[in-house]
């Protein structure tokens, strides 16, 4: 199944991408898609990550399906 991966930040200039599609096993956690994700692009290890599927933050067990979008974006805090 193919999804759209979107990078914000600090992520986006450690892929070198703002949008790519990555294709993913049927069944695919959430879990599994980010671990493919850092795997591929591993200058993300650099960050504390934070991850949403269909705008949404995902837990680990969220199944992923074909046409979802993901989100990988940096940790930020504000004051």
């Amino acid at each position: 199944m193919k999804v759209s991966v979107l990078f914000f930040g600090a992520t986006a200039d450690a892929v070198g991408e703002r949008e790519i599609e990555i294709e993913f096993a049927d069944g695919a956690k959430a879990e599994d898609a980010f671990a493919q994700i850092i795997a591929a692009y591993p200058n993300l290890k650099q960050h504390k990550l934070l991850f949403a599927v269909n705008q949404e933050y995902a837990d680990d067990n969220k199944i992923i399906r074909n046409g979802d979008e993901l989100a990988v974006f940096t940790a930020v805090s504000g004051g």
